[in-house]
């Protein structure tokens, strides 16, 4: 066993020095070092002192003090990140007897930083992991010592504040957006409206979304001019899906004036027509428009609309005056001969 400890421990110096020795030379500063020993979990502890040690070395001289200037001046408990783990150490103390103060090591704040810690937890956390679980997932190395759950929560949400911060201010006009997905959905006790763009490769892609107690046509507008702002660009034509909120339907046209299309959303469409309707009358009209919106040409679909309506005419007209509002919007992709193509993605 004392063998096999002495053949890694010369391993481990033979590998650290050769990996610091390949780095460019304008990288090896303080920062590019730390980020290397970092980078050699198994071989961190030693690279680290190695790494605190020399800087001492730098700042006070040989290990016997010289006259003049800054001194060793003992050790104290300390910690630092390697990886996503956190280790304990001792850490060396430099004091300038001339301030009368302590001088902090540079590698040794560098090394308190917990690169790589806060996206690695996040990724554990959107696996299912539990804050409780985390210490699970610590690798078995006795220096190693547990994170806290409510240091856990905090580097979550730093996290995922930074990834939102990039979603909400990445810039839109990398790609060419021919359709929007618009819709409002609850999140907890808030409101929130979301915009999905689609390519003109047919990927979709998060564009952004907005708290909002409300889908108001003066809110929704000033988002979508964000969206500009960032980039999207309209002028082209754009689709628009929607469910047909007033609110929504109005930014829409004042924002896009001119350059939009709206295709009114026929599941929500069918959905209102029936809620008016007796429990015993629904299934059959479901299943009548459904059968009306499957139609291949706009005219066909059109007239199959109007037969279904003057039968609502007489049983109920709410439900009539709910399948009229609208109506034309709910065929656009009828119209532009595109329903056979595009109608399963986007009616």
């Amino acid at each position: 066993k004392i063998v096999r400890q002495r053949r890694k421990k010369s391993k481990v110096k033979i590998i650290t020095r050769k990996a610091m020795e390949s780095m460019p030379e304008g990288a090896k500063t303080i920062e590019g070092k730390v980020e290397l020993i970092q980078m050699l979990i198994p071989l961190g502890l030693e690279a680290v002192n190695r790494q605190l040690q020399k800087e001492v070395e730098m700042l006070a001289g040989g290990r016997y003090r010289h006259e003049g200037g800054p001194s060793r001046w003992g050790k104290q408990a300390g910690s630092v990140y390697l990886g996503e783990e956190k280790f304990r150490i001792e850490v060396p103390r430099v004091r300038d007897e001339a301030k009368n103060e302590e001088i902090g090591l540079e590698s040794y704040r560098w090394l308190q930083r917990p690169r790589g810690l806060d996206e690695g937890v996040m990724k554990k956390m959107l696996l299912g992991l539990s804050c409780g679980r985390y210490e699970e997932t610590a690798r078995s190395i006795p220096e190693a010592f547990a994170i806290s759950r409510s240091t856990v929560s905090r580097r979550t949400i730093r996290a995922s504040a930074r990834k939102l911060t990039q979603l909400l201010h990445r810039p839109l006009n990398q790609e060419e957006f021919v359709a929007l997905f618009v819709d409002g959905k609850s999140f907890s006790e808030d409101g929130i409206i979301l915009v999905v763009g689609v390519t003109v490769e047919g990927r979709k892609r998060i564009l952004g979304f907005v708290q909002a107690a409300s889908e108001k046509e003066s809110v929704i507008a000033e988002f979508f001019e964000t969206l500009i702002e960032r980039g999207l660009d309209y002028r082209q034509g754009l689709l628009c899906v929607v469910d047909g909120s007033k609110g929504l339907l109005k930014a829409i046209r004042n924002v896009f004036s001119g350059c939009v299309l709206i295709q009114r959303c026929q599941w929500h469409k069918r959905e209102n027509v029936v809620g008016y309707l007796p429990k015993g009358e629904q299934a059959k009209f479901r299943s009548k428009l459904q059968e009306a919106y499957e139609k291949p040409t706009y005219a066909e679909a059109e007239d199959a609309l109007e037969k279904i309506h003057k039968e609502l005419c007489l049983l109920n007209q709410s439900a009539a005056a709910s399948l009229e509002e609208g109506l034309e919007e709910t065929l656009t992709l009828h119209r532009l001969g595109l329903f056979e193509k595009l109608g399963r993605s986007f009616k």
